[in-house]
């Protein structure tokens, strides 16, 4: 019934704000759930000592840049399968789903092959601490397996999300979240007999709870999905032809998620060199901006397939009205979150560590990167917009010039000003503000419209 009123939204006007939530808080849930893993990793390593807890900072970052290779594909998938869903191409959405799904699991071996060879290589060069060097090489090197787990889960996401059975995602992230810190539990601390692994239980906690989330995604699509109406009964065959289709979309937003966090990285490194302090600081910021990042995630994720379904319904002319609601909501929960952590920024940090003098120092770099969500919020939904549209080899291109300016202005205020590091943090106002401007400017020019995907 849900699901027929949406469509009915979908050829007579637009979504409502009512159907919008109904799309947009599951993935939220999920965003929720999600964000819990990379907190209990944070909040057990504060727990163990600063050079884990930094060393944390790098590994995960380092990680997640290999894993937007992924992420990125797709997330151009869901897009496609939004296309295929809002023209009611059904079946083509399966086809999409497993040729995604065996692209992503060779490009996961490879990376795994080509991250044991080169990776502490890269490390010892980005790094100068030897302690935060050893920790973080240890964490990769457990991290790593679990990304084969991880990519088949995050096809299973697009295909959720594309064909807007998001619902699905929240059971998901609960089962994932509540295996990780579990895992964590035994693994960090050594409980119910095991060795206590510290940094490396915290990898192999979390690459555990991939495999728990895939396992999930398995059962539930051969028990309450319609498999046969969405061609996903019987393993479909790899089909080149598909494949090439999908690659304009899905490689450009593969390109745009990797360097994206690969600048993400960059001004993690420039933190390392002013000392383990303000990386542990930077640790937890990155931490709570993520709460934060997560509620804009879910309103830009949900923009990107909206959009998607509503222009493969041939409705392009609701595609402004659409975004001006989706705007709408997420500021005013991304808003409200932000005053809350302004009012008892220490009560929210205390969740991360509970070491009372790099809590004090830790406030105002906080202050500083709530502070940048008043643009970042507008960026991130205009720039899933675009995405949206098919349009991904624009929204790289767009997203390369601010990640320049970005990257610019944290070379000289970080890497040579080497400045305090709640002024660093102002680095994202500064990313936000340029993919704003250029986000709106294409969608008023009208040149996405008509694309075909």
């Amino acid at each position: 019934m849900r699901r027929s009123v949406m469509k009915q939204e979908i050829k007579q006007k637009t979504y409502s704000y009512r159907n919008i939530w109904k799309v947009a808080y599951p993935i939220l849930v999920s965003l929720v759930m999600e964000q819990m893993i990379g907190l209990t990793d944070t909040a057990f390593l504060g727990r163990v000592g600063e050079i884990e807890l930094g060393a944390s900072a790098i590994a995960i970052i380092y990680y997640m840049v290999l894993f937007m290779t992924g992420f990125g594909f797709s997330i151009g998938a869901q897009i496609i399968i939004g296309r295929r869903n809002g023209e009611e191409r059904y079946k083509d959405t399966g086809k999409v789903f497993w040729n995604g799904l065996y692209f992503l699991l060779a490009l996961s071996g490879i990376i795994i092959v080509a991250s044991e060879i080169f990776s502490p290589r890269i490390m010892r060069h980005l790094v100068s601490s030897d302690a935060i060097y050893g920790a973080s090489t240890d964490y990769v090197r457990w991290r790593l397996p679990g990304m084969v787990f991880a990519f088949c889960t995050a096809m299973y996401r697009a295909f959720y999300v594309g064909t807007t059975q998001t619902r699905t995602l929240t059971l998901n992230s609960v089962v994932m979240v509540l295996s990780n810190i579990i895992f964590n539990w035994i693994l960090i601390f050594g409980r119910l007999g095991f060795p206590a692994l510290g940094i490396t239980g915290a990898a192999i906690g979390s690459s555990m709870a991939e495999l728990v989330s895939l396992i999930f995604f398995v059962i539930y699509t051969r028990t309450r999905c319609d498999r046969v109406k969405y061609g996903l009964d019987k393993p479909g065959a790899i089909d080149k032809a598909e494949l090439k289709a999908m690659m304009p979309v899905c490689s450009w937003s593969m390109i745009q998620h990797v360097i994206s966090l690969s600048t993400w990285f960059i001004f993690f490194m420039y933190i390392e060199r002013l000392g383990e302090r303000p990386l542990a600081i930077s640790n937890i910021v990155r931490s709570v901006s993520g709460l934060l990042w997560m509620v804009v995630s879910a309103f830009a994720s949900t923009c990107s397939t909206l959009v998607s379904n509503i222009i493969g319904a041939g409705r392009e002319d609701k595609v402004p009205s659409l975004i001006k609601r989706i705007l709408k909501m997420s500021y005013a929960i991304v808003m409200s979150c932000v005053l809350i952590f302004c009012i008892f920024p220490t009560a929210v940090i205390s969740i991360y560590t509970d070491i009372p003098d790099l809590k004090t120092a830790t406030v105002p770099s906080m202050i500083v990167m709530c502070s940048s969500y008043l643009l970042t919020v507008g960026a991130m939904v205009l720039f899933q917009a675009v995405s949206g549209t098919g349009s991904t080899k624009t929204a790289f291109r767009l997203e390369l010039a601010a990640l320049l300016i970005y990257t610019l202005y944290c070379t000289i205020i970080v890497g040579i000003l080497k400045f305090d590091v709640a002024v660093c943090w102002s680095a994202e106002h500064v990313y936000a503000l340029a993919l704003v401007a250029f986000c709106y400017f294409y969608l008023r020019s009208g040149r996405w419209k008509n694309r075909k995907v």
